[in-house]
């Protein structure tokens, strides 16, 4: 498993810059200028009727800074959610074969675990490193050395609930990104309505514009960063929800394919 830290930490390096290029691109030739056309046009109308009641628009609530940042987390969020996902997927589908190819009524006693750890040990390397193998392998080769079917499973609950925490370890970055993105709005929050409070002699003179565009981004910010806080935290239950059953649907097929046909 040490082999794939690598890859995935460049992975995840790559991910951030690209969703910070794709997301910046995006503000800075669609966002940006359309929020700045609209407030332009809106200004123009309260201008010519004093009455008029201004009109919200999708690019002036995302437009600001903070905004921009929350969208870059969750698209790089959403990017490891998507390479996890991928991973524990492919494994779920391995538990689709017969790895042992063996009968269903056969026993396995202690002169078949040679065969059968080269069956295993005859899968692509990529397969041999997921759970199902390793805990196959585990199994044969604890059987092999003890001939003993309670240190059999034991060893592979051992090494299930191994994977499992690790699995939950691994969601710490993507969790940690889940509670940036509230934190970054509140920084919106902070600087809106200090900025807001910094234009009170304007409004105490009767000009309320820069109160309220500074307050608008206060709230703004934080409506923006809770919503994509509230969608991240779907796929990532969705994510952990996917492993849990990787775990479980591993332990039981070594337990039906392995551990019950086993004979001392």
């Amino acid at each position: 498993m040490k082999k794939n830290f690598p890859t995935e930490f460049i992975y995840q390096i790559f991910a951030l810059l690209i969703s910070f290029i794709i997301v910046h691109a995006v503000y800075v030739t669609l966002v940006r200028p359309a929020a700045a056309t609209h407030q332009q046009q809106e200004a123009a109308r309260l201008a010519a009727d004093p009455t008029y009641i201004t009109q919200d628009s999708f690019f002036v609530v995302i437009k600001d800074y903070e905004q921009e940042t929350c969208f870059i987390l969750m698209l790089w969020a959403l990017s490891i959610l998507g390479y996890k996902g991928q991973a524990a997927w492919r494994q779920h589908k391995l538990l689709e074969r017969d790895l042992l190819q063996l009968p269903e009524s056969l026993p396995i006693g202690p002169e078949d675990t040679r065969e059968l750890a080269e069956r295993v040990h005859a899968l692509p390397s990529m397969e041999k490193h997921y759970l199902l193998p390793r805990a196959l392998l585990t199994g044969i080769e604890r059987f092999s050395a003890t001939r003993n079917v309670q240190d059999v499973s034991t060893a592979v609950q051992d090494i299930c609930d191994a994977e499992g925490e690790r699995l939950e370890s691994e969601l710490s970055i993507i969790r940690y990104i889940a509670w940036a993105i509230p934190s970054v709005g509140f920084i919106g929050t902070v600087r809106g309505i200090g900025d807001a409070l910094g234009q009170a002699h304007r409004a105490v003179e009767g000009d309320i514009t820069g109160v309220t565009e500074n307050l608008g981004v206060a709230f703004n910010s934080t409506f923006v960063a809770l919503v994509i806080s509230i969608v991240l935290m779907f796929f990532i239950y969705q994510l952990q929800l996917l492993q849990e059953r990787l775990v479980l649907d591993s332990d039981r097929y070594v337990d039906h394919w392995l551990v019950r046909k086993l004979r001392s």
